[in-house]
């Protein structure tokens, strides 16, 4: 499994900034470069730039949060569950049609069933512990 990852592009790790303009204040974002191509995808789709696009999850995540302490990561974070999110649209639709894309998958009502009674998690962020 390993070896599937060590093999990667360097390209896609290496890191790149870019400038944006949010509400006027220019701010620089170091990411990797499949970051800047996931969100370039994300921005895509929502018929959008990329730089509109990063504008629009700051604004919303200062409003939801009221603070962006490590806006770097949630952007990292946010492309991972876009990723997760079409890969699980991916399998549902092929799934849809009679075939199996994971053969060990486990349903969501398993995992219901096996999680029946414990107690939820509860992330809270770092430094913040109560």
């Amino acid at each position: 499994m390993c070896e599937y990852f060590v093999k990667a592009d360097p390209i896609q790790f290496e890191q790149r900034s870019r400038t944006i303009r949010i509400h006027g204040v220019l701010t620089s974002i170091r990411l990797e470069n499949m970051v800047w191509d996931t969100l370039a995808e994300m921005a895509e789709e929502e018929g959008r730039t990329t730089n509109n696009l990063i504008v629009q999850f700051h604004d919303e995540i200062l409003a939801h949060r009221g603070e962006v302490p490590n806006f770097a990561s949630f952007l990292r974070v946010t492309c991972m569950r876009y990723l997760r999110r079409k890969l699980t649209q991916a399998e549902r639709a092929v799934d849809r049609e009679g075939a199996l894309v994971r053969p060990n998958a486990v349903s969501p009502a398993q995992v219901a069933q096996t999680t029946e009674g414990l107690p939820s998690a509860r992330v809270v962020a770092m430094g913040r512990r109560t």
